[in-house]
């Protein structure tokens, strides 16, 4: 049986963070860093923010939808993406607006967090979670694996364990004690014979500029990053292989900026000058893209792929 959580000051700093993202991104959607025509459904004023801030959440967003992209090329839209901890992302309608119709697509978030993203201003599901043909969005506490065992069998997760499954967990197992978020890529990787996950997160936390970030994480309430989070990127990638997945690459996001194409990059330079390019770059090292794969159908994906 699961050990129940109660409801702490770090589950609201944790919520907190999602606030912080989409604002983030409302901001460089405004900008015109990319196209979102339903962020503006979850945040609906913001203060502009820093240049390198944009340049940041740009390049995650571009990695990530270059990762999801490789993934469909291989699979089609007979498959499922699980999204871990999505806050108010907005990544199924953007989807379906490129006639990406994804097979079974589940999102997984506190009920806090889920309840508000399924309230369309006139009606609001009270318990958080939302079942429809193809879509299903979650309320659960991702630090308790048997409850969302039981979210993933209702959104019909494991009656499509064969299918080809891409998990996504953008800035979540940082958040969570070492052991729950092992338990959790743990269980995914075994429960779904072609997968593929897809990390965004912290990284090189060891170094003072990482000790900075660190701090200012904890001054916020958040728990703090285990030894097997936070880390350089290979041991990041040797952390997802020790879980059971049979291969997996992490890169720093300077590395993933620069391998992105030159027509994007010059771009986005185009779009507002940058006076703090030191800062992005510090920026850049302490954050990394882990893919980690099982199943020969994954086994190229690659950031040059």
């Amino acid at each position: 049986m699961d050990n129940i959580v109660s409801w702490t000051a770090e589950d609201e700093a944790i919520i907190a963070t999602n606030t912080d993202a989409t604002e983030c991104k409302r901001c460089a959607v405004e900008l015109g860093y990319w196209k979102d025509d339903y962020i503006t459904y979850f945040v609906k004023h913001v203060d502009r923010k820093a240049p390198e801030i944009n340049r940041g959440y740009y390049a995650r967003v571009r990695a990530m939808e270059m990762f999801i992209h490789q993934f469909l090329e291989r699979c089609g839209t007979k498959c499922q993406i699980i999204n871990l901890g999505c806050g108010f992302d907005t990544l199924y309608w953007r989807l379906k607006d490129t006639t990406h119709a994804i097979g079974n697509f589940i999102e997984l978030d506190f009920p806090a967090v889920t309840t508000k993203k399924s309230h369309d201003g006139e009606v609001m599901f009270r318990e958080g979670d939302l079942h429809s043909d193809g879509y299903h969005l979650v309320g659960c506490d991702l630090r308790c694996l048997g409850e969302v065992r039981r979210k993933l069998a209702a959104a019909g997760a494991y009656a499509r364990a064969d299918a080809p499954t891409l998990v996504l967990a953008e800035c979540v197992l940082v958040y969570l004690r070492p052991e729950a978020a092992d338990a959790l890529v743990a269980h995914l990787a075994g429960a779904f014979s072609r997968c593929a996950l897809l990390v965004y997160e912290q990284c090189n936390l060891d170094d003072k500029f990482g000790e900075v970030m660190a701090r200012n994480l904890a001054a916020r309430g958040c728990p703090p990053a285990g030894a097997r989070h936070g880390g350089p990127p290979a041991a990041l990638a040797a952390h997802a292989r020790a879980l059971g997945f049979e291969a997996a690459r992490a890169w720093d996001m300077e590395t993933v900026w620069r391998a992105l194409p030159d027509d994007d990059r010059a771009r986005a330079d185009a779009i507002e000058m940058l006076d703090e390019r030191e800062l992005l770059l510090q920026l850049n090292a302490h954050y990394a893209l882990t893919v980690a794969t099982r199943g020969d159908i994954f086994a190229d994906m690659d950031l040059n792929a």
